[in-house]
């Protein structure tokens, strides 16, 4: 199966920001992520809050996102800073070094672990947890 022949993303993780655009900004400009949609609160997408945000990862799948808005009208009500995402890349040797460039706090440096895997993990700057590796998960049985 090629990536045009996969289908579609079927599991978002979600995460909310207290600065959404700036969170937003950081993961394309540290990670790579592509900006797919971004929906502000004002009638032409503008605005200071973020309703809704789609970012897509270059080799699949992607995250959603928007500001925290709290209160009972919010049925995201998610606490910035305590997600935590494994994301696969082909490259982690330049994306910790792009990731530590653009800021990105180490909590793990760059290591090759025990099942084959080249990992590193970082903190974005809403407190999130990012780990990057080249394991791809194990495929799926029967």
């Amino acid at each position: 199966m090629t990536s045009a022949d996969a289908p579609a993303p079927t599991v978002w993780p979600t995460l909310r920001a207290h600065d959404a655009r700036g969170l937003i900004r950081f993961l394309v400009d540290a990670f790579g992520f592509e900006e797919t949609a971004v929906y502000g609160d004002q009638p032409d997408g503008s605005g200071d809050v973020v309703v809704h945000a789609q970012l897509s990862w270059p080799l699949g799948g992607g995250i959603m996102l928007g500001s925290a808005r709290g209160g009972p009208d919010d049925p995201w009500a998610l606490t910035p800073g305590t997600a935590g995402c494994y994301v696969v890349t082909d490259d982690p040797d330049a994306l910790h070094d792009r990731a530590v460039a653009a800021g990105a706090e180490v909590l793990q440096p760059l290591h090759d672990t025990d099942y084959g895997s080249r990992d590193f993990a970082v903190r974005d700057p809403e407190g999130n947890r990012w780990n990057f590796g080249t394991y791809r998960g194990e495929p799926r049985q029967g």
